[in-house]
């Protein structure tokens, strides 16, 4: 009996000094070399380097990087107990690609994993992918710093730290700040300063309390700049690994680590930066002595007159790189990489091509992945370094139902810019003449409302407001799982939001132009509204907006519709190819809508706000319809509409005689691109007006 005492006796402080020795797990690292390095989980592109500096992500665009603590460290007495208190103390920063354009993030991690397998990088920061976002069987905390802002988890800015229980969409955030020692006013920090920044991550169990404090000392401040109330319990499991993750995006910052300590059931050491590796600089510019040296080696290596027309060849055809360029996002190719991805553009890989430019399919060589390659040649008439900031601008769109922009390439006249590839093509192969594929109502109804939310994101969502001004469906392209995208940003135009936008040529395609545009030349957000229009009709009836090649009443295709809704025959305008399986309801909110757009009178038509509000039923249409060739309630006629009206717009279908010797002239086989200056407005005694 004794015996059996003392051995229950000996079991029973053996279990009590092993949970007193994981739970206060305590480890300090003042830089990672030596021995330190060997208690480290790297993977990813993540790297210790000589200086002892933790390199989570380098230069390399669409990358992760992950470094945990090789052992798990037990966060609970029990499976179901409650987790400890723990603390962490960490020295970091963040050295951009460019000298004010970087991305993505890093984040503090607590995970079931160290290898994070499936997660993604740019705004997912390599934690989760698409289809694991907000499960809460992820078991994932993460405290983020993130340097870009991303609509689409609600960041606040693109300089702010955030705490993300199972999702990326922060539970709490705040702009990035920090209070100097015994000073209670906050103060700003800017993420990409150039400094190393120290933070603490302080989570009390007894109060269910998680606070984070930022500093450029050594010395922690006494007010953190984010507090938030929660109870890890049911998110933290009892065996977690902690460490770090981050990304890098179309753009690059390399995010690094320099020194860290965590501990459990107390507060981690604060780390002396003096201690610790230097942040890099920003690498120098070696073009000059590259070129230099390149020089000099040509000139003892010339000899005779083979090897100066080589050299004069290789002048022709090198990239010439001027500074403004260089302050250019999203990333450059060499022409030389992009002439290799498309095999030297040959016509097998050609794509399409328009008014605008050609396109071709490539694949870049460093990374394997499909694109497409646009390839224009630059219009004199617009300045390029213009032309090309504002497809930089446009390059930082992120919406799932536009097509991204990867990067661009300029040499000499030539523009290239890099899309994302779409295997399954435009939209027009597959609602016109014979497509080898009919798509379902499905199918088009989720297309019509995934392009309804990128054109919303356009004019009202982003920081500024895109005017697309050429939305077709040749310009709706379809991913893998056949959702439209929004692409070809050649025409676009941005302003502030509420401004009033310029003049400009009167560009687009035939059947598409709002026609006040050949009045007032101005895009606006309704002139894509009603564009917009024609793709609703022409997705719902399988034909174009202007079909020459149809009978004289269904020659104009708005107004074949409007005929036959004033007939209330109007489901005998869908597509017949779907024999008859397609929603009604949803039919009618299409073809009405299509209607609302397409009215001539830009006051008339919806907001795109309110079309995606009616298109996800969140709102009833009205039951009346204002005729489409109103213009502010005067029915428009022969005597109101001329023959510009008509080339820009969607005339009455009476007037097909009007124009039937140019309707002889285009066979309606493909889309007709229209560039022109405004109209000058006249003045009574029919004059151009001066003013």
């Amino acid at each position: 009996m004794a015996k059996n005492i003392r051995l229950t006796f000996v079991l029973v402080f053996f279990i009590l000094i092993s949970r007193k020795v994981f739970s206060d797990q305590e480890f300090v690292y003042n830089g990672f070399n030596g021995i330190a390095a060997s208690y480290l989980s790297v993977n990813g592109i993540a790297e210790i380097e000589k200086t002892g500096a933790l390199r989570l992500t380098n230069e390399t665009s669409r990358t992760v990087g992950h470094a945990f603590y090789k052992s798990a460290i037990k966060f609970k007495n029990f499976p179901n107990g409650k987790v400890s208190s723990f603390s962490t103390a960490f020295a970091f920063g963040i050295v951009p690609e460019y000298a004010k354009l970087g991305g993505h993030g890093f984040a503090f991690t607590i995970s079931r994993s160290k290898d994070m397998k499936g997660a993604l990088p740019s705004q997912y920061l390599g934690l989760l992918n698409s289809s694991d976002i907000g499960n809460f069987s992820n078991h994932l905390f993460a405290v983020e710093f993130d340097t870009v802002q991303d609509f689409e988890f609600g960041d606040i800015s693109d300089n702010h730290v955030g705490i993300d229980i199972n999702n990326l969409k922060s539970n709490a955030s705040v702009n990035a700040s920090y209070f100097s020692d015994g000073n209670s006013t906050k103060q700003k920090l800017f993420l990409q300063c150039g400094k190393t920044i120290q933070a603490w991550i302080d989570y009390d169990s007894n109060r269910n309390v998680l606070n984070v404090t930022l500093s450029l000392s050594s010395v922690k401040p006494n007010y953190s700049i984010l507090s938030f109330p929660v109870d890890l319990s049911p998110i933290l499991e009892e065996f977690m690994y902690v460490g770090f993750s981050a990304s890098t995006g179309l753009l690059a910052s390399s995010h690094y680590i320099f020194g860290w300590s965590f501990k459990m059931n107390g507060k981690a050491q604060s780390l002396d930066l003096d201690l610790l590796p230097n942040l890099p600089g920003p690498k120098k510019d070696q073009t000059t002595l590259i070129v230099a040296t390149s020089l000099s080696a040509v000139v003892f290596l010339a000899f005779g007159v083979v090897l100066t027309l080589y050299i004069i060849w290789k002048i022709k055809n090198i990239d010439v790189i001027e500074p403004w360029e260089l302050e250019i996002g999203p990333h450059r190719f060499s022409y030389k990489e992009l002439k290799k991805a498309t095999r030297g553009f040959r016509d097998k890989e050609l794509l399409g091509f328009g008014g605008f430019g050609r396109v071709y399919k490539g694949m870049l060589p460093k990374t394997n992945t499909d694109v497409a390659v646009k390839r224009i040649n630059h219009d004199a008439k617009q300045g390029l370094q213009e032309f090309v900031s504002e497809i930089a601008t446009i390059g930082r769109l992120r919406h799932r139902n536009l097509v991204q922009l990867i990067g661009w390439c300029r040499r000499k006249g030539d523009l290239l810019l890099v899309y994302d590839f779409m295997p399954n093509g435009s939209l027009d192969k597959y609602i016109y003449d014979d497509p080898r594929v009919i798509l379902t109502w499905d199918q088009r109804f989720k297309i019509i409302k995934g392009v309804a939310s990128g054109l919303l994101y356009l004019h009202e969502e982003w920081e500024q407001t895109v005017i697309h001004r050429d939305i077709k469906a040749g310009n709706v392209l379809l991913d893998a799982e056949m959702n439209g995208r929004l692409g070809d940003f050649g025409l676009a135009k941005l302003y502030e939001h509420g401004a009033n936008p310029s003049t400009t040529r009167v560009v687009g395609t035939l059947g598409y132009l709002a026609p006040e545009l050949t009045k007032t030349g101005k895009p606006t957000t309704s002139s894509d509204v009603f564009a917009f229009g024609a793709l609703l009709l022409e997705v719902a009836c399988g034909r174009r907006p202007i079909e020459a090649k149809a009978l004289p009443e269904e020659l104009i295709l708005v107004d074949w519709v409007w005929d036959k809704w004033k007939e209330r025959a109007i489901l005998e305008v869908v597509d017949p190819r779907l024999n008859g399986e397609y929603d009604e309801m949803e039919a009618v909110v299409v073809l009405k809508l299509g209607l609302m757009c397409s009215n001539n009178a830009p006051s008339k038509r919806p907001s795109m706000r309110l079309v995606v509000r009616y298109l996800e039923g969140e709102m009833a249409l009205p039951e009346t319809l204002a005729a489409p060739d109103e213009y502010d309630g005067k029915k428009g006629g022969a005597s109101g509409m001329g023959f510009e009206d008509f080339v820009h717009s969607y005339p009455s279908s009476s007037y097909f005689e009007k124009v039937s010797t140019w309707s002889s002239a285009y066979d309606g086989e493909g889309d007709i691109d229209i560039e022109a200056n405004p109209i000058t407005p006249l003045t009574d005694s029919g004059r151009e007006d001066s003013r």
